[in-house]
């Protein structure tokens, strides 16, 4: 199935309903094998317009360990997906050929300082710089932005506000787009 248009929906207050049965449902399946698992993106930001895919991202000692267990997430609806991003493990979970919930699987020791954990918590407690990425993410939209061009359209402000966010916690800026 090719995607010809980006979907943006305003916030759905099923959204964290949505992402807690689902982290419920990874914490059964994995729990010994999960240290952390939270809702992360667009959808986890109350009141954030966005494309209506759950974003959820994990922590694991090891990335092997969880590959081990595939056949767990795979009963769950979660299969892999290859994206060339060599930093994580990725899980998309889908129904009836549309993508529902996204799986970002990390280590452990990386997980204090992932820029999508950070944005996520910076929306939440600025409004205004929520309102300024739902507003580009509509005129993107509004515009006809091919799908595979929205991400990278949106780079200038993700990093804007991702180092601010950064900067907050005294970390230094990186690349919001991790290889």
């Amino acid at each position: 199935m090719r995607v010809t248009s980006v979907q943006i929906v305003p916030y759905d207050p099923t959204w964290p309903t949505l992402a807690a049965a689902a982290i419920a449902d990874l914490r059964g399946a994995l729990g010994e094998v999960l240290a952390e698992v939270e809702h992360i993106g667009s959808t986890a930001v109350p009141g954030l317009a966005a494309k209506p895919v759950i974003d959820l991202m994990a922590a694991a000692e090891d990335l092997d360990a969880v590959e081990q267990h595939e056949d767990a997430l795979l009963g769950l609806g979660f299969r892999r997906h290859h994206n060339g991003m060599t930093d994580r493990l990725l899980y998309a979970r889908a129904t009836d050929g549309v993508r529902t919930h996204l799986l970002h699987v990390v280590t452990l020791a990386s997980w204090p300082t992932r820029n999508q954990r950070i944005l996520r918590d910076f929306l939440c407690e600025h409004p205004e710089a929520a309102a300024r990425y739902a507003g580009l993410k509509w005129q993107l939209v509004g515009d006809g932005t091919a799908p595979r061009d929205y991400a990278r359209a949106k780079t200038e402000l993700i990093q804007e506000l991702t180092d601010r966010a950064r900067a907050q916690r005294g970390l230094p800026s990186v690349p919001v787009w991790e290889k």
